[in-house]
């Protein structure tokens, strides 16, 4: 069965004013959708037809380019779009708030490793906050589509929370002004989502 683009669990302005109505309307409907398509195209009458997108990801050969930005770009953005909500923000609790303090010392301390890792990833790609087995998190970024599921990322875990920071996630409300939209997206976190993420990746 073919990848389809996954309807968002939102409205495209649900996430004002921190991420604007356009923006995501043009980035789901535009990008994600390319990828998604493309994706496609790239294993029809291959083995990887009809595979779990985890089980490609994770088998990837990385000189595959077609597979490897395609399928990074569908999985990312169907992430990308679950740990957000426009209900969003706060701080996580529970067990993974207790991994966060465990990690880095403090929820504050996260924030500005996260924000680090996005706001430092030269031009184009990903940070993330993975899952290792037993529970430990780190974070880490990508460039491009690449993300920890794919090997040789040097990013150790399962992602739970992803920050796209391509140019088209933020360039029509922030322009070039990547920290604050870094910043912005901490109000629209859905953290339930990531505990969820969380426990499941463990």
């Amino acid at each position: 069965m073919a990848f389809e683009l996954p309807k968002l669990p939102y409205a495209y302005d649900a996430l004002e004013p921190h991420i604007d109505a356009r923006t995501m309307e043009i980035h789901h409907t535009k990008h994600h959708n390319g990828y998604t398509t493309k994706l496609n195209g790239a294993i029809a009458g291959t083995d990887l037809e009809g595979k779990e997108i985890l089980d490609i990801l994770s088998n990837l050969d990385i000189s595959n380019g077609a597979v490897r930005n395609n399928g990074g770009g569908f999985y990312n953005h169907s992430l990308f779009w679950e740990v957000m909500s426009p209900n969003g923000g706060g701080s996580p609790s529970g067990a993974l708030a207790a991994a966060i303090d465990e990690a880095f010392g403090s929820f504050d301390a996260f924030k500005e490793k996260f924000s680090a890792a996005a706001g430092t990833r030269f031009g184009s790609g990903w940070a993330w906050l993975c899952v290792q087995k037993g529970g430990k998190v780190e974070v880490c970024s990508t460039p491009n589509q690449d993300n920890p599921i794919m090997p040789g990322t040097g990013c150790d875990g399962h992602p739970i929370l992803g920050l796209d920071v391509w140019e088209h996630a933020y360039y029509l409300n922030y322009q070039n002004r990547r920290p604050d939209y870094v910043s912005a997206f901490f109000n629209v976190i859905n953290w339930d989502k990531v505990s969820e993420n969380y426990e499941s990746g463990k």
